[in-house]
């Protein structure tokens, strides 16, 4: 079984002006590519299945000689997979009991979105920053996902890798958080939220 590169849900302009045509055709059918072929050469031979989030949690099983290379490159594919698809044209109107809880858990919403902001700006270098089933903000660096250092699985996650932003931002991430959130897909983050909370 070979992994692939989901297809997207919206064309590769309709993120604009939030994030570019020519970030999205080079982030999703170039960067994402990458990470799923060389994982897949990784994997050859090894009967692992097709489930990325278990391969992930127990990289410590894996042979020694791929073991780093799955780890980024199986972690390039869970993340932007997630990624693509809390995102979505307009963004949606937040609502629901995820912000409800966050609104709870840090005074308002407004108030969780700069803490967010805050964490973001903070990884040094390439990473992602993530929101947790409990509410908490994590943050990993280059292709980590908390899953596989025992962690739960994140309900949102935002991409600050420089490829992610750079040719609409330059190295302005700053404005790059602070735009991205007028296309969270907030309906997508509550369905997280919902079964994340049940399981």
């Amino acid at each position: 079984m070979s992994f692939v590169v989901p297809d997207l849900a919206y064309g590769y302009a309709d993120l604009s002006p939030v994030i570019s045509e020519d970030i999205m055709r080079l982030h999703h059918s170039k960067h994402h590519q990458a990470y799923v072929d060389k994982l897949n050469t990784a994997v050859a031979g090894l009967d692992l299945g097709d489930d990325i989030e278990q391969i992930l949690c127990n990289l410590d099983s894996l042979p020694e000689s791929v073991q780093t290379v799955v780890r980024n490159n199986g972690g390039g594919h869970l993340n932007h997979s997630q990624f693509w698809q809390i995102m979505c044209p307009g963004g949606s109107s937040p609502a629901g009991a995820v912000v409800d809880a966050l609104s709870n858990r840090y005074g308002s919403l407004d108030r969780f979105i700069e803490e967010f902001n805050t964490a973001a700006l903070g990884v040094f270098g390439s990473g992602w920053a993530w929101l947790m089933p409990d509410l908490s903000i994590e943050t990993t660096p280059n292709q980590d996902n908390p899953i596989m250092f025992g962690g739960d699985k994140p309900i949102m996650g935002c991409d600050v890798w420089e490829h992610a932003y750079y040719l609409d931002y330059k190295n302005d991430r700053s404005s790059y958080m602070q735009a991205w959130w007028s296309i969270v897909d907030w309906s997508e983050v509550e369905n997280r939220y919902g079964s994340a909370i049940i399981s």
